[in-house]
């Protein structure tokens, strides 16, 4: 048995899409998430890596203790650059599906608007 498809507005999907009342943010705000937390990663590590770099070009003590607190510190931020970006993401997520949840709600109002009689007074 297949489940029921949605049914669509009047235009068809490409018309939805183009007038922007369907939108595609859910999988693309997905994409984006992992593109942008693969950036961080890879500009995070690479200042790790730099930081190691220089302490082995260096190759003294000095060196070493110069370049553990720039490890340390490069962890902390692509930790940090991590959290921010997944709230920032969500956050957006988030605002997509109130969007989507209130055009439902619109949706819904409008259909039992139209199946009301209009002789009775609303409910107040």
């Amino acid at each position: 048995m297949k489940p029921p498809r949605k049914r669509q507005a009047q235009g068809g999907m490409l018309w939805n899409l183009l007038t922007l009342e369907q939108l595609m943010t859910g999988s693309v705000a997905h994409l984006v998430y992992w593109m942008g937390l693969g950036v961080i990663a890879l500009v995070g590590f690479g200042a790790i890596g730099g930081s190691v770099g220089v302490a082995l070009r260096e190759g003294d003590v000095m060196g070493w203790l110069l370049a553990v607190p720039v490890f340390v510190a490069g962890l902390l931020v692509v930790a940090a650059l991590a959290l921010l970006w997944r709230s920032f993401c969500e956050f957006y997520v988030v605002v997509v599906r109130i969007g989507e949840d209130l055009s439902a709600l619109r949706r819904s109002a409008e259909a039992q608007a139209a199946a009301a009689p209009d002789n009775v007074p609303p409910l107040v």
